[in-house]
C-alpha cells in the first residue's frame, strides 16, 4: 500500500463533509429566499407557487436517482461476469 492509499482526502474528514453540507444547505436557501427579490413570471399557475422549481428541482432529482437505481438492478452483472474458468489462473484481459 503506498502513502497516498493511506492518507484520507480532505472530503473525508467529517469536519469537512459538515461544513460542505452546511454551505450546500445554505445555497439551497437562498436560492429559494431569492424569489421575493425576483419578479417571476410563471407560464403556470403552479409555476407561482412559492419554492415551487426548488421542489420540482428536488423531485426530478430523486426520480433520476431511483430510477439509476432500477436500471442498475436490471442490468448488474454477476461479480465473476467476465472471470474466465482458464486452469492457469489468468483472467482474461491479464496479458
Amino acid at each position: 500500500m503506498t502513502t497516498a492509499d493511506r492518507t484520507s482526502h480532505r472530503l473525508d474528514r467529517p469536519a469537512n463533509r459538515r461544513l460542505l453540507w452546511r454551505g450546500l444547505v445554505l445555497l439551497a436557501v437562498l436560492s429559494v429566499a431569492a424569489e421575493w427579490l425576483i419578479e417571476l413570471h410563471p407560464h403556470f399557475e403552479l409555476e407561482s407557487w412559492f419554492g415551487f422549481n426548488a421542489w420540482y428541482g428536488f423531485l426530478a432529482c430523486a426520480a433520476m436517482v431511483g430510477m439509476a437505481r432500477l436500471l442498475a438492478l436490471w442490468l448488474a452483472r454477476n461479480d465473476r461476469y467476465y472471470r474466465t474458468d482458464d486452469p492457469s489462473g489468468r483472467e482474461q484481459g491479464d496479458d
